[in-house]
């Protein structure tokens, strides 16, 4: 009787250590099932179907970097987000967005394409996220230049990434984007710079013009 005790007791301890075996070995997989599932995720694809684009294309690169996908993600969620603000007038802003793809494209002349690319978004994004008041800004303020209250700029900074301001100066405007500088904050349009430096701004409006010494005078409004 006792030698059948004894060896229910062992049957017994070796079905238990089976059964904590098969519990760990469907516990690691569980662990790595979970892992490969988060490591899907946190790959992400662009806002288009990459199956559908040319080998070599700048759209293939941006489906092999998955920085630039998500790049691609940002700035159609920003553009939807634009579309629906300007509602029916949205027939320019369209226009402008395929000008922006086709000089996305262009960056298969760069010797760098990924930073090409990747700068290209940035800009198009904080662009967007300026010209539409998506995101905070701080003015709009009004600066004199050359102590003439007649030469006179309103000028917006906004908190887009890179910084961004949009500076008027009567019915011309220019969208500026923040560079680096020495010293002081300085933003470069397509033919205009803002400098700020030490309580002055300097101005340069227009290819090859004189560069104004202005003073912020108050907000604009």
């Amino acid at each position: 009787m006792r030698q059948v005790t004894t060896y229910i007791t062992i049957t017994g301890l070796a079905l238990a250590l089976m059964a904590c075996d098969n519990s760990h070995e469907n516990s690691a997989k569980n662990n790595a099932d979970a892992y490969n599932n988060v490591t899907e995720q946190k790959t992400p694809s662009p806002s288009f179907d990459c199956s559908t684009v040319s080998e070599g294309s700048i759209e293939a690169v941006v489906c092999q970097q998955p920085e630039l996908a998500q790049l691609d993600n940002q700035l159609n969620h920003v553009y939807q987000h634009a579309l629906n603000k300007v509602e029916d007038s949205s027939r320019e802003l369209k226009a402008m967005q395929r000008g922006w793809l086709k000089g996305r494209d262009d960056c298969w002349k760069s010797n760098d394409k990924p930073h090409c690319i990747k700068e290209s978004y940035q800009q198009r994004i904080a662009e967007l996220q300026a010209r539409y008041r998506l995101v905070d800004s701080n003015g709009p303020l009004r600066f004199i230049c050359d102590n003439n209250p007649k030469n006179e700029f309103i000028v917006t900074f906004f908190n887009t990434e890179p910084r961004t301001l949009i500076a008027e100066r009567g019915d011309h405007t220019s969208l500026m984007y923040n560079v680096a500088s020495g010293s002081g904050a300085k933003y470069q349009g397509q033919n205009e710079t803002f400098w700020e430096y030490q309580g002055k701004a300097l101005i340069t409006w227009g290819y090859q013009a004189p560069e104004l010494t202005c003073q912020m005078a108050s907000s604009a409004y």
